[in-house]
């Protein structure tokens, strides 16, 4: 039976030095992603770093990244199969090629809504010129606007949370569902409803059955945006004390 895992990377299977437990005192610290200058910020823990050996030997690793192509490519990991990046707007294939058959299906689809995310942005911009602290920007990747991220210098999700609910929660785009916001951390988001990792992760899912009869799969990952992709895999994992786990341990 072949086995495939789904892997979300940012906060699963690496996170800042802020996340750290003991901080740059944990001597076992491994840099796993560094920034455009080289300069690391990204460590996997003990407990990550055996996650990852032990994954390497049994499964088959996808990453399922909000990452772009750049950003990936500063993820120091010897990863071989198909890579879903930009929240599942975009799929590699083990060559890193795009995959044309799921580009031309959201070149298809993606129009109808970059208006909408423009929209939004503007008001988005105004409210941040306004305030102090906000970093904002329209994520270009393959010389496509896919959504939009802002984050705070504070590091604060309560700052976000107050953009979140005065300007885009009740934003027409969003209401009618057109658009939809992720919030986690200092990473505020704004998709397109068509991008998502559910989508993606079905999309590869479907091929993969089609290579193996007998197929195991599993989903990891810290995020609420990472439960529906999860969701279509055999059994999930989730990182303790992160997004997800907190909801589900701590639903009422």
């Amino acid at each position: 039976m072949q086995s495939y895992i789904f892997l979300d990377l940012d906060d699963t299977l690496f996170q800042t030095l802020r996340k750290c437990a003991l901080g740059a005192d944990d001597p076992k610290l491994q840099a796993r992603a560094f920034l455009s200058d080289g300069t690391p910020n990204s460590y996997a823990t003990d407990k990550q770093q055996w996650l990852w050996h032990w994954l390497a030997k049994g499964f088959k690793i996808v990453p399922v990244t909000g990452r772009d192509a750049c950003a990936f490519k500063r993820v120091a990991l010897p990863f071989q199969e198909e890579v879903v990046l930009n929240h599942g707007a975009v799929i590699l294939d083990q060559q890193r090629n795009i995959d044309s058959v799921w580009m031309d299906g959201m070149m298809q689809a993606l129009p109808a809504y970059h208006e909408k995310l423009l929209d939004v942005w503007a008001e988005v911009e105004t409210y941040c010129k306004r305030f102090s602290g906000f970093k904002s920007r329209l994520v270009l990747d393959f010389d496509i606007t896919w959504y939009g991220v802002i984050k705070h210098m504070d590091g604060s999700e309560n700052t976000l949370k107050t953009l979140l609910d005065s300007i885009i929660k009740t934003h027409p785009h969003i209401l009618d569902g057109s658009l939809y916001w992720h919030l986690n951390g200092n990473n505020l988001a704004v998709l397109p409803k068509i991008i998502n990792k559910e989508s993606a992760v079905s999309y590869l899912i479907d091929g993969y059955k089609q290579q193996h009869p007998e197929l195991l799969t599993f989903g990891a990952g810290d995020s609420k945006t990472d439960a529906p992709f999860m969701a279509l895999c055999d059994y999930a994992l989730i990182p303790k004390n992160t997004q997800l786990f907190n909801t589900l341990v701590f639903a009422e």
